[in-house]
């Protein structure tokens, strides 16, 4: 077992653990900090794949920006936010079909697939991805970003714009 191996597998274990108890956990605030570590763990897997832009936007977006907010809204908040779940039979027998079946896929694409290619991730040479994304940004996909940049921008004014519109009902007398 060489060294990207183990980096790999703790990468791995980390992100499997922390988003078990992100999902598990009772305890917003636990599986608040729990999704944090989520996200490094991805991030650095994002590494071993030589997929740097994808990496650093894992960092900046989820970890950066929204898991912060994440963060201040739950601590904001107060403290007595509890759901209850309610399970009926009528729910368990899907739900156990569907992980039946998704157990058996992952199984079956874990026995066929050649996990023992040619070229491992750790032989191939550490190349940034950041040139070309940029260069197919700005040349052939320039007119499909600038027309996603237009809908957003669009959707933020429109956002803006319902949240300033004035309600007479809630208008609180002075």
């Amino acid at each position: 077992m060489n060294l990207y191996e183990i980096v790999f597998y703790f990468f791995a274990i980390v992100t499997v653990g922390s988003a078990a108890v992100v999902v598990f956990s009772r305890n917003i605030i636990y599986s608040a900090f729990s999704l944090l570590f989520t996200f490094f763990g991805v991030a650095g897997l994002y590494v071993l794949l030589n997929a740097d832009f994808l990496a650093v936007t894992q960092l900046l977006i989820y970890v950066g920006g929204i898991l912060v907010l994440l963060l201040f809204g739950v601590m904001l908040t107060s403290n007595t936010i509890s759901v209850e779940l309610k399970t009926g039979t009528l729910h368990i027998l899907p739900a156990t079909i569907l992980v039946a079946l998704l157990v058996g896929l992952l199984t079956a694409t874990f026995w066929t697939a050649d996990w023992f290619m040619s070229k491992r991730a750790s032989d191939i040479a550490a190349q940034t991805t950041s040139k070309e994304i940029g260069d197919a940004l700005v040349t052939t996909h320039l007119l499909p970003f600038e027309i996603a940049s237009i809908i957003l921008l669009v959707a933020i004014v429109g956002a803006a714009m319902m949240a300033r519109r004035e309600n007479p009902k809630s208008q609180i007398p002075i």
